[in-house]
């Protein structure tokens, strides 16, 4: 369930699997703020577009699928010494993200890569 950089709380992945029983494979892009705030948006993979312009932070792993998780270059820059968890709280999120009809809203929880896992980010 965790990637060098992201990972997923169990509530979150319970989401994400009835959120793809209704439209298939999910994908997250964090997003940067604006009228979204700062929150991990859930899309149907391939809905939102990414480009040269996004990093993909690595995936998530939900009963042995993977949901990448993507960011703007110029939010990793200022992101890339963190580890982002992706967790589900009561309350309504952004009327863009999937999640939103139901009540909830994933929510990136975040902290300091450890030393150890800087040089082994930072040597691939």
């Amino acid at each position: 369930m965790t990637s060098d950089r992201v990972a997923v709380t169990p509530e979150a992945a319970e989401q994400i699997r009835r959120l793809r029983a209704q439209h298939g494979p999910v994908m997250f892009h964090q997003s940067g703020g604006c009228c979204d705030g700062s929150a991990p948006m859930c899309y149907p993979a391939g809905e939102f577009a990414t480009s040269d312009a996004d990093v993909h932070l690595g995936d998530l792993t939900v009963d042995g699928q993977a949901v990448p998780v993507w960011m703007s270059r110029p939010q990793f820059e200022y992101w890339k010494h963190t580890h982002l968890t992706i967790d589900l709280v009561p309350g309504r999120g952004s009327g863009f993200s999937l999640e939103a009809p139901d009540g909830v809203r994933f929510l990136t929880r975040s902290r300091l890569l450890t030393e150890e896992e800087w040089k082994r980010l930072d040597a691939s």
